[in-house]
């Protein structure tokens, strides 16, 4: 009760800003999980201020009746606090690639063999980045958190008409309520399929921040925000310390001076099922990502 009422003060909005592009993937409970990386020097960034940060963020597939949740929504966020910037890499869900102990598969498989410190792992090994933080949700309430935080501003970047996901959009700025925000974030018929979407994944999770900033220079905002998103946290191996940092970081950096980007990738075949590979320049640009975070020649 004791770490639930302190999640209620020091727990960053910046949190919930990264999380918000991810949750509709998920269906199930209602939580978001954070997870320090034990033997990462990241995991204890507090103790030195201005260094970069690597966060993976995982939306997963969770839901009763389902075993063996996937991590279908795979966002490693870089942050350079020193430089007052920041990169969302996106990584698409079916890219094929090692996972540790298992083998060759889709790199969301290892979500499913391991939970967020396998596919920490696994995405460390792909990029390099030393990911000292997971945050992850499998939860249903993403309609009703969007709803509580008075809904959230999208540039639609062209149009979107998905009877699928029920996305139906003209481009431009629109002010989405928590079922919009989930048909924007869910729909994968149009352009590059499922890159697209995590593109599009992206720009929610930018949208959501500048939301959050937006909000923080009223008190009574600032508390209601708190409030909903201590309501569906859940902490491991988070210090007092750390998470307190984490909050400053999460809204420190202004949303125009974050990059958003889908790694290179390439569209192939393992056996009978489509995947994705990693594409002509990866390594480059995530040596770029990794050495600060900040994608200084890409």
């Amino acid at each position: 009760m004791r770490r639930r009422l302190l999640a209620l003060v020091v727990v960053p909005l910046g949190v919930l800003g990264l999380l918000a592009g991810l949750a509709p993937l998920a269906r199930g409970r209602t939580v978001i999980r954070v997870d320090r990386i034990s033997g990462s020097s990241e995991a204890h960034f507090a103790d030195q201020p201005g260094q970069p940060v690597f966060i993976l963020v995982v939306g997963n597939d969770g839901r009763p009746g389902l075993e063996g949740a996937r991590g279908d929504a795979i966002h490693v966020i870089g942050v350079n606090p020193a430089l007052g910037k920041a990169t969302i890499l996106d990584i698409p869900r079916d890219t094929f690639i090692p996972i540790p102990g298992h083998g060759r598969d889709k790199i969301n498989a290892s979500f499913t063999f391991g939970g967020p410190a396998l596919q920490a792992a696994t995405v460390t090994q792909l990029t390099g980045s030393p990911i000292g933080w997971v945050l992850t949700t499998n939860f249903d309430g993403f309609i009703g958190m969007v709803d509580e935080l008075g809904g959230v501003d999208i540039n639609v970047p062209y149009p979107m008409n998905d009877s699928f996901s029920g996305a139906v959009f003209a481009p431009g700025l629109q002010h989405m309520d928590g079922h919009a925000a989930l048909a924007f974030s869910r729909n994968r018929h149009l352009g590059d399929g499922d890159i697209t979407r995590s593109y599009d994944q992206g720009l929610m999770i930018l949208a959501a921040l500048g939301k959050l900033r937006t909000d923080r220079g009223s008190p009574t905002k600032v508390m209601r925000d708190l409030a909903v998103l201590a309501r569906h946290t859940e902490l491991h191996g988070v210090g007092l310390r750390d998470l307190y940092r984490f909050g400053q970081l999460g809204l420190s950096i202004d949303p125009a001076n974050i990059r958003n980007v889908v790694m290179p990738w390439t569209v192939g075949y393992a056996g009978a099922a489509s995947v994705v590979f990693v594409g002509p320049g990866a390594d480059g640009l995530f040596a770029d990502f990794r050495d600060n975070a900040v994608l200084d020649s890409h």
